[in-house]
């Protein structure tokens, strides 16, 4: 009686499909979520004065950089 068994489990091709769709559909997600947050975080900063960046410690030109 063996003690482990050797047989493998293969996914058939739409699950492989189907997996590399979730992934694909996952990863722009992903990408457009952080371009959102870039974008929004880019719109507040542009939003303060020189003097509330400069307490913050930024530059309005370091405000594209930082997102």
């Amino acid at each position: 009686m063996p003690v482990y068994s050797m047989t493998t489990n293969t996914q058939s091709g739409f699950a492989v499909a189907f997996g590399q769709f979730g992934r694909l559909v996952s990863n722009v997600h992903l990408a457009v979520r952080d371009w959102n947050d870039r974008r929004i975080t880019r719109k507040l900063l542009g939003g303060l004065s020189d003097r509330e960046l400069a307490d913050i410690g930024l530059l309005r030109s370091e405000i594209d950089s930082l997102s």
